[in-house]
Parts: C-alpha cells; sequence; structure tokens
C-alpha cells in the first residue's frame, strides 16, 4: 500500500492526498493517510480531509505501518530519519521528498512506500487527474449564504480574489519564508482581467476581509464574502472553484480553488514569486497559468 503522511491546513493536505492517490493509482493498490501529526498540531483547523470531501482513503493502521517501514514505523525513528544526514539509513519504503520543485524519483518509488514531504505540483497528480477532482467532490450541500453567493457567481462572469495574511503577518519566521503578495500584484491582476474579460464581477476571499475592503480599492463590480469562519472556511475555496477565472495569492488554498475549476477558458493570475526565501517553485504552477 501507499501510506500519504498529511500535515498543514487544507491546501497542503489536499497536495499530499493527490500524490499519494496518483501513485497508489499506477500501482494499483491501497492508499493510506498518516494523520497521527494532528494530535498536536494546533494550526487551522486540524484535519480536514474527510470531513469536507468524497475522499475514500482511510487512515492507517499501527500493524499496516510496521508492514511496510518495520522498525522505522516508530514515529521517533521516523522523525530522526527524516534529517538528510540519515538517509543512508532509510529503507527504500521511506520516501522523503528531497527538494521542493517537482521530484522525477517518484516515478520509481516501491508499490509499498510511505511518503513524506509537500509534493506541491500538479505534476505528481496529472495522469490521475480525472479521479483526483471525483475526489475533491465536496460531501456536504451549500446552505444558507453560500447558496446564495453561489448563485450570483453562476450567473454572472465571477472572477475570484484572494488575499492571504494571517499569520504570513503575525509570524515573523512566516513571513520571511513567504511573504505577502503586494497591491501592486493585485492591481496588475485586476486591470489584466479587466481587458479580457467581459463584464467582470470580483468575489473577495481573505483571512483579513477587513484589510482587503480597505486597500484593494476594486474599480469593478465587486463583493466581499466574509462570512465563512472556522471549520466553515472550506467554503471560501468551494466558493472559488464555481467562479469562472481567479487570482490566487501564493496560498495552497487558493492554488485549489482555482485548479477545481474544470473550465479549459479559465484565466489563472498566480504571483511569480511565491516565496520570499530562494526557494524554488517553478513547478508549482502550471504551465497555462498567468504569472505576473
Amino acid at each position: 500500500m501507499i501510506i500519504a503522511n498529511l500535515i498543514g491546513g487544507l491546501g497542503n493536505q489536499m497536495f499530499q492526498y493527490a500524490a499519494g492517490r496518483a501513485i497508489s493509482l499506477e500501482h494499483e493498490t491501497a492508499l493510506r493517510l498518516d494523520v497521527s501529526g494532528y494530535k498536536k498540531y494546533k494550526l487551522h483547523q486540524g484535519f480536514e480531509l474527510q470531513r469536507i470531501f468524497n475522499c475514500p482513503a482511510e487512515a492507517v493502521c499501527e500493524k499496516d505501518m510496521q508492514s511496510v517501514l518495520g522498525w522505522q514505523s516508530v514515529a521517533s525513528a521516523r522523525k530522526l530519519l527524516s534529517r538528510q544526514s540519515m538517509a543512508w539509513l532509510r529503507s527504500k519504503a521511506f520516501v522523503i521528498e528531497p527538494h521542493f520543485q517537482y521530484w522525477y524519483g517518484i516515478k520509481s518509488v516501491p508499490k509499498d512506500c510511505y511518503l513524506a514531504g509537500y509534493w506541491q505540483s500538479e505534476k505528481y497528480f496529472s495522469a490521475a487527474e480525472t479521479q483526483i477532482r471525483e475526489d475533491f467532490s465536496f460531501k456536504s450541500p451549500l446552505q444558507n449564504k453560500n447558496a446564495e453567493i453561489a448563485q450570483t457567481i453562476l450567473h454572472c462572469n465571477a472572477v475570484s480574489l484572494h488575499v492571504r495574511r494571517g499569520d504570513y503577518v503575525t509570524n515573523p519566521q512566516t513571513t520571511a519564508t513567504h511573504g505577502l503578495c503586494t497591491l501592486d500584484y493585485y492591481r496588475q491582476s485586476i486591470q489584466y482581467v479587466a481587458e479580457r474579460v467581459q463584464q467582470p464581477n470580483f468575489f473577495i476571499f481573505s483571512d483579513d476581509i477587513a484589510w482587503a475592503r480597505d486597500n484593494l480599492n476594486i474599480p469593478h463590480q465587486c463583493q466581499y464574502v466574509d462570512f465563512n469562519k472556522g471549520e466553515e472556511s472550506y467554503n471560501d475555496m468551494r466558493l472559488m472553484s464555481m467562479c469562472n477565472h481567479h487570482i490566487i495569492a501564493n496560498s495552497s488554498f487558493s492554488w485549489w480553488g482555482a485548479w477545481l475549476n474544470p473550465r479549459s477558458d479559465k484565466v489563472v493570475i498566480a504571483p511569480r514569486k511565491w516565496f520570499a526565501n530562494q526557494t524554488d517553485a517553478s513547478d508549482l504552477l502550471p504551465q497555462r497559468w498567468i504569472k505576473l
């Protein structure tokens, strides 16, 4: 079986699941999820995949972990072996993502293995796109304000715009890693869309909607979506995916909001500089997306 280690917010979980799912389909074997990291995880909303989506994979049990990794299945051993200096001691079944850009070695992993990494590239799962889209179909029906907004989105030339702030602003270490999309980026992106999309109607999503209202100053019809909080935050991604076009932040959350839109004629604008540090993110953004 393929065991995918999941950690991080919803967008990260989706990348990790998608990579594991694609490999399990290629090898015609089962996918299991290691969600043990969420026992002490305090950020975002914890493990959300199975609450939100129709993902068929189950949580891995200790017996299956041992069958794939042997003594290396022990959490303390995996933590130690995840260090680059300990790579020589890892079994072939213990697969650590070696770098952020697409890793071609993924094609030769054994059919029984444990995957640990972020796997943030469409290249890891493009061959299984149809199945991934089915797995990431939303479980519950839209209700109340979300249902109303969805109807508005479906009856106009909707453009989602996402502003990611949160810990990108409040945590100095996170700020140094990720940085923030500038107002100039959003102005250029809005202009790019307005020149190519007839009568665009912008729907703004953010974890700091007050900042977005005060600073974006969009000279077109727009609506701020400000009611999805806490465990309902995922509905922002859902509404994004229903829009025709997208302006995303340097955020896996809005990356997926754009990717889940199945339209072949969609315009997706993404920040060319995804990280504030020197991380190579060249494989993160699909070639067909516009980088500004």
